[in-house]
């Protein structure tokens, strides 16, 4: 598979400290990368920094502390190839707190990069596949939702006052993707541009996350199982990747020539359910016999109304997935010995 790693040497990850950004530096500095990262934090910088002495001559941070506004990159795309945007919003409010700045921040980190002191060959941005599945209609017997599908809410829908939070997310994800692309066409860029659709990210913590109540939104849910919660929640979408694997698709996505102008799906191949989950638990841990609650139908492996293409990422990308055992084991392992 060709690369174009000869020509991609110092790469800007932003939310850096994040659950999937740190993941993404990780992958990078193995790689032999120089990496910046941009985080809201410089005492996680700090913290990344000290956790992975090895690279200190590898890896710096800058402080942006609204992702937002254009502008704010400028100054830091120096002597940068390119760039992986991961950056996840954790606000709940609709058009003015979570849309408008996910489309915002989108166009303020490709404008910086379109400047014409600019090196920036490509663009790997993380979309989701909130972006692609359409939530309100069954799909027919055997089908699967492939990179081409796009969810059909409306803008007008997404801000709506009366609008639930899951709503506006979907809205985000969708017109800030939809936002990148209209740029690659309308401003027609040095770089290239891929977007990866990921949908639930599961897996270990890489990043500083000083107490329980910090873990991310969805390694919180997960562990909710093992803390013994009753009922288990539902799963929202049965599909997901291990963290450790979306942050290879960014990568790959980064390095192969032939992803350009592509969007991808990353997800494993295995639906996931939390009742699976609390088995899986129970199996691998002395400790999870007693707190993972027994109030559930046990032994029952999930399955999926609808399939989900991860297979290009596989074929594509050369990205081969965990299994939702070794992701779980990894996380609730970490968790219990770590953070609780």
């Amino acid at each position: 598979m060709h690369t174009l790693a000869d020509g991609i040497r110092y790469i800007l990850v932003t939310g850096a400290t994040g659950f999937i950004g740190a993941h993404v530096v990780d992958n990078l500095l193995a790689r032999g990368f120089s990496v910046r990262g941009s985080t809201r934090s410089a005492s996680k910088g700090e913290q990344m920094k000290a956790a992975r002495p090895q690279y200190a001559s590898k890896l710096d941070f800058v402080v942006i502390e609204d992702f937002t506004q254009i502008g704010v990159f400028d100054s830091v795309m120096d002597g940068i190839d390119a760039v992986i945007h991961p950056f996840f919003y954790d606000t709940t409010n609709n058009e003015q707190q979570l849309i408008l700045p996910a489309i915002n921040g989108v166009k303020s980190i490709l404008s910086a990069s379109a400047k014409p002191t600019s090196k920036v060959q490509r663009i790997v941005l993380t979309s989701s596949f909130a972006a692609v599945v359409d939530v309100d209609t069954t799909p027919p017997p055997g089908f699967t939702y492939k990179a081409a599908d796009w969810n059909p809410l409306t803008y007008e829908a997404a801000i709506s006052p009366d609008a639930t939070s899951v709503i506006a997310y979907r809205g985000s994800k969708k017109f800030a993707e939809l936002a990148a692309w209209d740029f690659i066409k309308n401003e027609k860029p040095q770089f290239d541009l891929v977007t990866l659709c990921p949908p639930m990210v599961f897996g270990p913590i890489v990043h500083p996350v000083p107490s329980l109540d910090q873990l991310n939104e969805s390694n919180a849910q997960l562990w909710t199982v093992a803390a013994g919660v009753h009922p288990l929640p539902g799963a929202r979408v049965p599909a997901w990747i291990d963290a450790r694997d979306l942050a290879e698709a960014h990568v790959q996505a980064l390095v192969t020539p032939e992803a350009s102008g592509k969007r991808f799906i990353p997800a494993a191949s295995e639906p996931f359910s939390y009742e699976y989950a609390a088995d899986i638990m129970k199996e691998a841990f002395p400790w999870a016999k007693e707190s993972v609650t027994s109030n559930y139908m046990s032994g029952v492996k999930p399955r999926a109304e609808y399939g989900v293409d991860g297979e290009t990422v596989a074929r594509e990308l050369g990205v081969k997935y965990r299994s939702f055992k070794e992701t779980v084991v990894d996380l609730a392992g970490q968790v219990k010995e770590t953070l609780v």
